[in-house]
């Protein structure tokens, strides 16, 4: 990980300030360049220059500055930017936010390297995102479904089992008959979150198809703002040198930028709604940006950010901005949550934005994307026909309302609700789509074929249309 480096050492260091390092007298040192730092005991840390101004350099230290003498540094710049190896070397291997392993296996190695910051995609060279990703998570296959090149953020709160869909999401994701693998940025985990991220994708990491990049808590912040970068360079090489269609999970976005609050705390930047700084949009679009398709190039690159609403406020920054540059939402349901249902995806607030390039015929069933809009009418007039039972009580209802407000617990827990150890194709998520469409009366399905809903009906006798 580590590239060339110059002679010329500096020792002038003037002072120490969170994760950062002032250096004075430097000369001919760029922004984004790589530097390695020499203790007194002969320790070496390496860093990123984050901020250049006549002779003086600021440098982020990756590994913290924790136990660092300003007396006693020597600090040496590459001429360079970070760079890592790339290739399918990463597959199987589990690592910690910077690269370096945590399986106890070697260091990775690869033909070439590439920076880190990655290069943003040529919107000359862009293909629009097409043919679905498979999570083997009903909701999101047949209601939200993920495209090959989007990048589509989970919405959770607090207390909202986000971290296990997106564990099980990387375990099932599948593409129809091409080379797929995962990549997983876990940032600001806790110790136990990361031994069950680990533990749970195991096999997946055994079987050559993962790599996994874990960030805790306790590693230095400096690390956390590295690691989607490492892991968006490692999936574009796989996706555009190698051929494969990649799936990048990363959790939690929220960590991520409150690391990115601190370090701009720590240079004295003026701080910008909520304390962030003022690129916080642009942080964000040059990572999510790096996701997609290029013509006349195997591979696709998908990405899937996990963040955490703070007090489920969907207006903070991080949401918000993210809503912006991303193309649609998954939103976790802290009522759905409360009923004993997983995963609790929130229908009616969820949207895939780009599902009509990805679904419907010739790419998933000719059913796909009528059975999905129907059955979210559905959802919406059986939360209207809820609130109304609240207010006037159920004997208010009309007899399509009641139809509506029966249909809804069907489709919470013959829907909906299959579990953390289950995977769906998408076959069986229509299908159950299906049985709840069925319990209502056939003058309420008009968003399906006629036809087909008589073809169904007979196949389903028990369905109240009969």
């Amino acid at each position: 990980m580590s590239p060339e480096r110059i002679p010329v050492e500096y020792t002038s260091v003037r002072e120490l300030r969170g994760p950062l390092v002032v250096v004075t007298g430097v000369s001919g040192v760029g922004w984004d360049e790589f530097g390695t730092i020499a203790l007194a005991s002969g320790e070496q840390r390496h860093g990123v220059v984050l901020e250049v101004r006549d002779d003086l350099a600021v440098v982020e230290v990756l590994e913290g500055t924790g136990g660092m003498d300003p007396a006693g540094l020597r600090v040496a710049f590459s001429g360079s930017p970070l760079t890592v190896p790339v290739g399918a070397g990463w597959l199987g291997r589990t690592c910690d936010g910077k690269g370096a392993p945590r399986d106890g296996g070697p260091p990775v190695f690869g033909r070439t390297s590439a920076p880190v910051e990655g290069v943003a995609i040529n919107p000359v060279r862009r293909q629009p995102p097409g043919e679905p990703v498979l999570t083997g998570i009903a909701a999101v296959d047949a209601l939200t479904t993920l495209v090959r090149g989007q990048k589509l953020p989970v919405f959770s709160t607090a207390g909202l089992p986000h971290l296990e869909l997106a564990v099980q999401i990387a375990a099932q994701a599948t593409t129809a008959g091409e080379r797929f693998s995962v990549v997983f940025a876990g940032m600001g985990l806790t110790h136990a979150d990361a031994f069950f991220v680990r533990d749970a994708l195991e096999e997946r990491a055994a079987a050559g198809e993962l790599c996994l990049l874990l960030n805790t808590a306790d590693d230095p912040v400096i690390e956390r703002i590295l690691t989607p970068r490492l892991a968006l360079t490692v999936a574009e090489h796989l996706a555009f040198g190698d051929g494969r269609h990649v799936l990048v999970v990363m959790t939690d976005m929220t960590s991520y930028a409150e690391a990115l609050r601190e370090v701009s705390a720590a240079r004295g930047e003026v701080p910008a709604r909520r304390a962030y700084p003022g690129y916080l949009y642009s942080d964000l679009a040059a990572l999510y940006e790096r996701c997609g398709r290029i013509v006349d190039r195997p591979g696709s690159v998908t990405v899937l950010p996990v963040l955490t609403m703070p007090a489920g406020d969907i207006t903070h920054p991080v949401p918000d901005l993210t809503g912006y540059i991303t193309e649609g939402q998954i939103v976790l349901s802290p009522q759905i949550h409360a009923a004993g249902v997983y995963p609790p995806v929130d229908a009616l607030s969820s949207l895939s934005r780009l599902m009509r390039s990805g679904a419907g015929p010739g790419r998933t069933r000719a059913d796909h994307l009528d059975v999905a809009a129907q059955l979210t009418a559905a959802l919406a007039r059986a939360r209207q026909a809820g609130e109304l039972a609240e207010l006037a009580g159920e004997s208010a209802l009309s007899p399509a309302d009641r139809s509506y407000f029966a249909m809804y617990p069907v489709y919470l827990h013959d829907f909906l609700n299959q579990g953390t150890d289950r995977s769906l194709t998408l076959d069986e998520s229509l299908e159950r789509a299906w049985h709840v469409l069925l319990t209502l009366p056939h003058s309420e399905l008009g968003m399906l074929p006629a036809a087909l809903v008589k073809a169904r009906t007979h196949e389903d006798p028990s369905g109240t249309g009969a």
